[in-house]
């Protein structure tokens, strides 16, 4: 994985055929949360039957899905903070704003959702982002960000920052062929490095947007 860097006027990383068939996943089932219609070829056909890593994220993704959908606030957290409540002290008022603009916000978060997947689909390992469309897709990140921020829990710095202490020991124990010592969830380990990912690749996307123009690639 290559992070976004300014080619030719655009925002260009560059993924394996695996990191992207993952992040187009998640990026579909987290549309599909929000009512989108099912979208894109999220790279399944052709794979075979899911093994190792590919399994984990199947059994992740459908963790994921079929979360509470309903025009009152949601009592799923991931969706909560997707479409949060517009006052606290209030019920009427926020559930007078959720009428009147739940289904616009949820129309235009699975739109960015779904021209990432269009992106994602392209031939090639190139994914290409205008710098028009990259606060769009930014954002777009940035929702599926929540989404496995609410499902590893990360609430505060602390709860990030034992994140990251467990991908470390995870990532020594498979360098050493330790597994046995693992002492961490695997699987929240995998959704751990793929939320980390997914940042790192969102932090490039906008530094391509404010990096000095002399330091950008031409």
């Amino acid at each position: 994985m290559r992070g976004f860097t300014v080619t030719d006027g655009a925002a260009v990383a560059y993924l394996d055929d695996e990191e992207s068939t993952v992040i187009s996943r998640i990026v579909a089932d987290v549309a599909e949360l929000l009512g989108a219609d099912a979208f894109g070829d999220t790279g399944a056909e052709g794979l075979g039957e899911p093994t190792g890593m590919r399994g984990e994220a199947d059994a992740l993704f459908r963790s994921i899905a079929g979360l509470d959908d309903t025009p009152t606030e949601p009592s799923d957290p991931a969706l909560r903070r997707l479409l949060p409540s517009a006052s606290r002290e209030d019920d009427e008022v926020a559930a007078e704003f959720r009428r009147l603009t739940e289904p616009d916000l949820r129309a235009t978060k699975a739109g960015r959702l779904r021209a990432i997947g269009e992106q994602l689909n392209q031939p090639g390992e190139a994914w290409e982002v205008s710098l028009a469309d990259a606060m769009a897709t930014a954002a777009a990140l940035t929702d599926v960000r929540l989404v496995l921020a609410a499902r590893l829990g990360l609430d505060t710095d602390e709860d990030a920052e034992r994140l990251h202490a467990e991908i470390e020991l995870a990532t020594h124990a498979m360098d050493t062929d330790a597994h046995d010592d693992l002492g961490v969830d695997p699987e929240r380990v995998w959704l751990g490095m793929l939320y980390q990912a997914l940042t790192w690749l969102q932090e490039s996307l906008l530094q391509c947007l404010i990096a000095p123009e002399e330091e950008q690639d031409v």
